[in-house]
């Protein structure tokens, strides 16, 4: 502690403080101090000459103007440097408070002009006001103690997601929770016993293989807490405990995934995260620092005092802290380009991820937690954010630590201390200085030209750790994590770190400003109004929805008024009254269905919602109240519109006050139903769910409304139901208007009731109320309904957490017999160690050895080398750019690329993010789909054909796509099989798939599942090195690798390149691009193709021993400075080549490349590979696919009969929904099968049978469309690589939705059958399961159908729902037949649904000749009421089972040719 006081009186003499921090990091300033002097001189010459006398006198009085104002006035008042009328610069005094984008502009520009060089003395001149008057800084220390978590985890296959596990793993949970059954789970220990401290003003770097604990460990030292994991130990912040304040304020954690809205721009989002986070103690600080001043008579710098001043104001809707952060972060080029998301093109992933740090950066947290922000990053841009967050923590005195996957040498250098995570201890933690020390201590040492970030994370593994061993006279043996952690507490750093956890922290040291006590940043109203403003804006930009929605109501109400058409409805008499009710009906539920899509634009709006949540932006109901209003508007149009267009034209009651009335209850209807499906997707929470749970709610409150069973008919036990049900009283409501009005008051012609009304009689025949004061009632319980369930979907979001994913450690029992022998051995289990397996090989070179001696079975391939010259790519012009006023259609995204690449040989395709290496990768290997490509393109010097090369080729993209629920295994197998030719016979196939496997080290994860990326199932690094095996196992001759690096650590990182280094070995051609290269993995390649920003080439050639061609091309150039000793020659290419450096030499690097000798021999050796070899021929394959037409279908069945039983989210919950709905059907509708007496019995089946097919299928329609979609993405890559034609593919996908639609159907009309209680006859069963099955089978095909016609499953939805309201409203229930108008009597025989109740209904009722009565007219038999009234024929019956089998075959085929000819991928 003595040397940390010290070291803080010494700062306090300012002079010496700002020398030594100039020194320090100014040595880091890339340019020279030269220029920095010059600059200052030539501004010091300005300051002389042009001031004069008398400016300063108007600049003092309008500074001591200021001073004299009031506290709250004088931190709303600034200086601002103005250029007046007559040139002079001069100061003008502004409104901090109102700044224009101009003054903001000029603000920002006066004190960060460059980033690179005016930050950290930004920082110094903020710090230095401070120190003035001697006011400290808040600082945080960390503290964790004794620190372990543990979660569990299910073990060996009973992980595995399949239908059976997930049923018992359900029932087992149940049985546990009343404890009559003990958990199958096992502990896992994630961090064991750890304890440390982390400083102010120090920077840690946390490293660690991954699996090592590191995301959770930053997890919990943010206070953010996982209630699926058990913590104990103690973590403190200045001595205080989590209890004692606000640790998600205090602190800021910046997670590793990018969450964030799509429609959104970079800015605003940012904006939004300060506004809503707030200031701080900024504003309290200023007043404090502004009253010093004021006694001390100090006049501040106008331009400072302003910076601050403007960052210290709470609620801004843009705030200058919002620049700042955009431009430290490099994000000030696309601070106006939406975020984007799977549907909108938006800013790169690159940049997605500085935003996520951005996000929390604008907040006034003090102590940081970053976890792996670098990911997509380039390392120079790495180096520059690390570099601006040094200067933040080490002036302003900020707590941070930052884990990075792979940081380039001069990052790593840039960190104070380091924490090394290993296995779930912590093996070192103390400075930068004393790591290899210590680790040379043990016995191992890092060699020269290896970083030692990569050194550390690979020293601890088992595998790696042999070829580090320095102790030539003692044999090698392996350290493990606990020995590394008994080692390092004996080491000085270890001892130090123990004695100072020993002695507690003083509390009463802490700054009284360093812990948040307040819950939220600004006050309950400016958080309404910010996340209103959001919302408005979130509106604006989703306006396609809005406008679709309506014009969907528009469209809907116009078929309405022209089915049920005025001149055919004659008010007052009973038969029409039937017409009346299904208008009313059919209007109800159109105003209510239309509120669906609530639900799905919720489900999408939650992740960021739960995000934010968490880090208490804003509470729940500062995120549904802004919601909530803004809908009301909408709820008022589209009820208008209904009303407007629907009422007189259908001939409802004339009045005016009937006219308002309906208006009032529909409007009640929508405000009613967006509520319910808001509510119901935050309680689902996934699409899945939420849609079971949103069908399951409709189900209940549509059958008990009043209108599909009569209220009188509802059995007595079930009655609450129909109380309960918020349709029923929107039922009630708009018929009450209608059947009181006086049209409806002739008395009732039968003399058995005289005093009644025909309308009263329509209304008691379904059981409505029959007084006009229950209108008023009813509209009230709706409003009531709407609040209800407004109020619980605010609780819902607030106390319900984000469905978790499932991280399930996979081990095989036989497995465990060796952890058992492990555990003996006092060696742990932890998350990766137990899934790497343990060879012998323990360095590159021996596992390179190992390998060409086993190469012996190797599938047979022909080496092929790449020829293209003069490429170019042009796009069109985006719209963005051309309202910009650029004049080009087309938009150049390659220019004149030439190279060659050829077998055996490893090819790095380098460049900044943006200068087109993926473009070229597309189009090299044909994998654009829009565009135009000018140039040749030669494969062994024949030209290029797509579909032989496609069969040659792979193509390993950046996000790897794979079927979510296959395992590891399956995935090869499957790829293997369709890719190899077809004289591979299955034994060899299966040997060549495990050597492959063995290739790339996946065997210890054969049975693991692959899992959604970022949601469950495989690591980034494993899911990387399975997109490489599927490819390999393809056997192909050139392949190439979008980024294989990205994302992953030093050591995954290391595994890839190994495996991509055994590939080349094999005579294979091999392109990688790649990002941000240490030097081990430069070094691995054996040519460079490195392209600037614009597309050009600017160096094509060898390498040579350690980089020294690319070094000595390079260093020719006039004015290119000389690489340092040891530095990554890869990152000093990227900086000595960047745009900057260009236009700094005035130089264009591509011109002197086409000027250059390598470019000659370039252009020889692309001439060479052009001309084909004499004696070869060009390739060709006698059939376009590798398997012929049944093996197609066969693989791909086989593969979606895995994924399917695999698939518990999807199919476990369709056989409950069915199940569970089946037996509510059968309870409502409880013997009423035989029960014939009157009109209403018969409706009341007809209901039945309506709502039966309607509301499953339309369930199995949404619920196959997320899936469909799912494995759409990774059928366009398959597809793309040549595996299968598209039919086979539709034929598997359709063929194991048949086998589960028949089984679930079948359960479906068992429960149905014998519940509902239909005359009990085999051939009658038999009719009724068909139709069912067959309605369901077309209902899933029109879904799958769907979205292969559209391009994404949102759009798919909303055109579904559009279809079904009119298959629904054709069914023949609302309307029969009989009484639908000629001009769209076509559309009943066009609408499936109808055919289906057609076909049930005469099936079991048809041919009955029980007499029924009927209401207004006299007895007849059920077989004639059915031919008069609803037009169902006995006899018509096999045409009904013949049309089935047309509407399935139909969508079937239309499903199969959508796939295959409409492809909606844009690259």
């Amino acid at each position: 502690m003595a040397s940390a006081l010290a070291g803080d009186d010494l700062a306090r003499s300012m002079s010496s403080r700002t020398m030594s921090r100039r020194m320090s990091l100014g040595s880091g300033s890339r340019r020279g101090w030269a220029s920095a002097s010059i600059r200052e001189a030539w501004n010091s010459q300005t300051d002389v000459f042009q001031r004069s006398g008398r400016e300063e006198d108007e600049e003092e009085l309008k500074w001591a103007a200021i001073e004299r104002l009031p506290t709250y006035d004088r931190l709303r008042k600034g200086m601002l440097k103005h250029v007046l009328d007559e040139g002079k610069v001069g100061y003008e005094e502004v409104d901090i408070a109102n700044l224009d984008m101009l003054d903001k502009k000029n603000l920002m520009e006066s004190v960060l002009r460059v980033v690179e060089e005016d930050n950290e003395r930004l920082l110094i001149r903020l710090r230095e006001r401070n120190d003035r008057v001697g006011i400290d800084v808040p600082k945080i220390e960390v503290r964790f103690e004794h620190l372990s978590i543990e979660g569990d985890a299910y073990l060996g296959t009973r992980a595995l997601p399949t239908l059976l596990n997930v049923t018992l793993n359900t029932i087992e949970g149940v049985l546990g929770l009343i404890k009559l059954f003990p958990s199958k789970k096992r502990v896992v220990n994630i961090l064991r016993d750890v304890s440390g401290i982390v400083k102010p003003s120090r920077m840690t770097l946390l490293l660690g293989p991954p699996g090592s604990g590191k995301t959770t460990l930053l997890q919990a030292l943010a206070g953010k807490e996982d209630n699926d994991l058990r913590v104990s130990g103690k973590i403190t912040y200045c001595g205080h405990e989590f209890h004692e304040f606000i640790p998600q304020r205090t602190s800021a954690y910046i997670s590793q995934h990018d969450l964030h809205h799509g429609e959104m721009t970079v800015r605003e989002t940012l904006d939004f995260s300060g506004r809503c986070l707030g200031v701080g103690t900024r504003y309290e600080l200023l007043a404090e620092l502004s009253r010093r001043e004021k006694q001390a008579g100090i006049k501040p710098d106008p331009e400072i005092d302003a910076f601050m001043k403007a960052t210290a104001m709470a609620g801004q809707k843009t705030s200058l802290v919002t620049d700042y952060v955009l431009k430290i972060l490099g994000l000030d080029i696309c601070s106006d380009i939406m975020v984007g998301d799977e549907m909108r093109r938006g800013i790169s992933g690159g940049q997605k991820k500085r935003v996520t740090t951005g996000e929390m950066l604008v907040g006034p947290a003090k102590a940081l937690f970053m976890d792996e922000i670098s990911t997509g990053l380039d390392s120079s841009t790495t180096f520059q954010i690390v570099r601006f967050m040094k200067q933040m923590v080490h002036i302003m005195d900020v707590t941070m630590i930052i884990s990075l996957l792979q940081p380039a040498p001069e990052t790593y250098d840039l960190f104070d201390d380091i924490i090394l995570l290993s296995e779930g201890k912590i093996v070192y933690q103390g400075p930068r200085e004393n790591v290899l020390e210590f680790f040379k201590s043990v016995g191992f040492k890092c060699p020269e030209r290896k970083g030692a970030a990569d050194f550390l994370q690979e020293v601890t593994s088992r595998k790696d750790q042999q070829q580090y061993w320095c102790r030539k006279n003692e044999p090698y043996r392996y350290i493990s994590v606990p020995e590394f952690v008994e080692h390092f507490n004996a080491f000085h750093i270890g001892q130090k770190l123990d004695d100072e956890l020993r002695v507690p922290y003083d509390k009463s040291k802490t700054h009284p400003a360093a812990l948040v006590k307040e819950k939220y940043g600004i006050s309950n109203w400016e958080l309404f109004k910010a996340c209103f403003a959001r919302e408005w804006l979130l509106m604006r930009r989703n306006s396609f929805v809005y406008i679709f929605k309506t014009t969907q109501i528009t469209i809907m109400s116009v078929i309405a008024f022209t089915v049920f058409f005025r001149t055919k409805m004659k008010a007052g008499n009973i038969t029409n009254g039937e017409k009346f009710y299904g208008a009313l009906f059919f209007s109800l539920i159109n105003v209510m269905f239309n509120g669906m899509a609530e639900l799905a634009l919720t489900i999408f709006r939650l992740p960021v919602f739960f995000k934010q949540r968490d880090f208490l932006f804003y509470p729940a109901w500062a995120f549904a109240l802004p919601i909530w209003v803004l809908r009301i508007p909408l709820s008022l149009l589209e009820s208008g519109i209904w009303i407007i267009l629907t009422y007189y034209t259908i001939g409802f009651a004339p009045a005016a006050s009937r006219f308002f009335r309906q208006f009032l209850a529909f409007f009640g209807i929508h405000q009613m139903a967006l509520s319910l499906f808001r509510f119901i997707a935050a309680v689902g929470r996934t699409q899945v769910v939420a849609n079971t749970l949103g069908t399951f709610t409709l189900l209940v409150v549509f059958v008990l409304g009043g209108f599909v069973v009569a209220k009188d008919d509802i059995k007595p036990w079930l009655i609450w139901g129909y109380y309960a049900s918020p349709m029923s009283y929107g039922q009630n409501a708009i018929v009450l208007t209608e059947f009181l009005d006086k049209r409806w008051s002739a008395p009732y012609p039968f003399p058995s009731n005289k005093s009644t009304t025909i309308g009263k009689i329509l209304l008691k025949s379904r059981g409505m109320y029959t007084e006009e004061y229950w209108y008023w009632i009813c509209v009230a319980a709706l409003i009531g309904f709407s609040l209800l369930f407004n109020l619980c979907f605010i609780a819902a979001l607030t106390y319900l957490n984000p469905l978790g994913d499932s991280k399930s450690v996979i081990l095989d029992e036989d497995d465990e017999s060796k952890i058992k022998k492990q555990l003996s051995d006092g060696r742990t289990i932890a998350g990766t160690d137990m899934v790497v397996k343990n060879t012998p090989d323990n360095s590159i070179d021996s596992a390179a050895d190992q390998a060409s001696t086993k190469r012996g079975m190797v599938l047979p391939f022909q080496p092929l080398s790449l020829a293209f010259d003069h490429v170019n790519y042009y796009v069109d012009m985006p719209a963005e750019m051309k309202s910009q006023g650029i004049e080009e259609t087309r938009l150049q995204l390659l220019r004149h690329v030439s190279g060659a690449f050829r077998p055996g040989v490893l090819t790095a395709l380098v460049g900044v993010s943006g200068a087109g290496k993926t473009t070229l990768m597309d189009v090299l290997a044909g994998r654009k789909t829009g565009g135009y490509i000018e140039g040749t393109i030669s494969i062994s010097g024949y030209p290029k054909n797509q579909e032989t090369f496609a069969r040659v080729s792979g193509y390993c993209e950046q996000n790897d796509i794979h079927s979510p629920h296959v395992t590891v295994y399956e995935s090869l197998v499957y790829s293997a099989w369709l890719r190899l030719a077809k004289e591979v016979n299955a034994e060899t196939r299966k040997m060549f798939v495990e050597e492959v496997m063995e290739l790339v080290e996946l065997n210890p994860l054969k049975n693991s599942l692959v899992g959604l990326p970022g949601v469950d199932g495989l690591s980034t690094e494993q899911r990387k090195r399975l997109t490489i095996a599927v490819e390999l196992v393809a056997n192909p001759s050139i392949i190439f690798m979008d980024e294989p690096t990205s994302g992953l650590d030093a050591r995954a990182a290391a595994i890839v390149m190994r495996t991509v280094r055994n590939t080349v070995d094999t005579g294979r051609t091999v392109v990688c691009t790649i990002h941000q290269p240490s030097i081990d993995i430069f070094e691995a390649f054996d040519e460079l193709f490195l392209m600037k920003r614009g597309g050009q080439v600017i160096y094509a050639g060898s390498l040579g021993r350690h980089s020294h061609k690319l070094i000595e091309y390079f260093e020719a150039v006039p004015g290119v400075p000389k690489i340092k000793e040891g530095y990554n020659p890869a990152t000093w290419m990227l900086e000595i080549s960047s745009t900057a450096v260009e236009a700094q030499l005035d130089i264009d690097f591509a011109e002197i490349y086409a000027k250059s000798e390598l470019y000659r021999k370039n252009e020889e050796l692309i001439k060479d590979l052009s001309t084909p070899v004499p004696g070869t021929k060009d390739l060709h394959f006698p059939t376009t696919y590798s398997q012929d037409f049944f093996t197609q279908c066969k693989a791909c069945f086989w593969k979606q009969y895995h994924s399917y039983w695999r698939n518990p989210q999807y199919n476990a919950v369709r056989f409950f929904m069915t199940f569970v709905v089946g037996i509510i059907f059968g309870l409502i509708f409880w013997g009423k099968g035989d029960k014939i007496h009157k009109q209403q019995d018969l409706l009341n089946l007809l209901g039945a049978m309506y709502s039966a097919v309607l509301f499953l299928g339309a369930t199995n329609t949404t619920a196959v469309q997320s899936v469909v979609a799912v494995e759409r993405t990774v059928f366009y890559r398959e597809r793309a690589a040549g595996m299968y034609s598209p039919l086979p593919y539709a034929f598997a996908q359709v063929a194991i939705e048949a086998i589960y639609v028949s089984i679930q159907t079948f359960v479906y009309s068992l429960l149905l059958f014998l519940m509902i209680g239909f005359h009990k006859d085999v051939g009658k069963f038999f009719l009724f399961y068909y139709f069912i099955s067959m309605c369901f089978m077309y209902f899933t095909l029109y879904g799958m159908m769907l979205v292969a016609l559209t391009p994404n499953h949102q759009f798919a939805a909303i055109v579904m729902s559009f279809f079904l309201s009119f298959w629904n409203l054709f069914s023949g229930f609302l309307i029969p037949r009989t009484e639908i108008p000629i001009w769209w009597r076509w559309y009943y025989w066009a609408s499936p649904v109808s055919w289906t109740i057609y076909g049930l209904v005469t099936s079991q009722l048809g041919d009955k000749l029980d007499m029924v009565k009927i209401t207004g007219e006299l007895p007849m038999t059920v077989k004639g009421f059915l031919e008069k009234h609803l037009g169902f024929k006995h006899d018509f019956l096999p045409a009904v089972i013949a049309a089935h089998i047309g509407w399935v075959l139909l969508f079937l085929f239309v499903f199969a040719y959508g796939i295959k000819f409409l492809n909606f991928q844009r690259r």
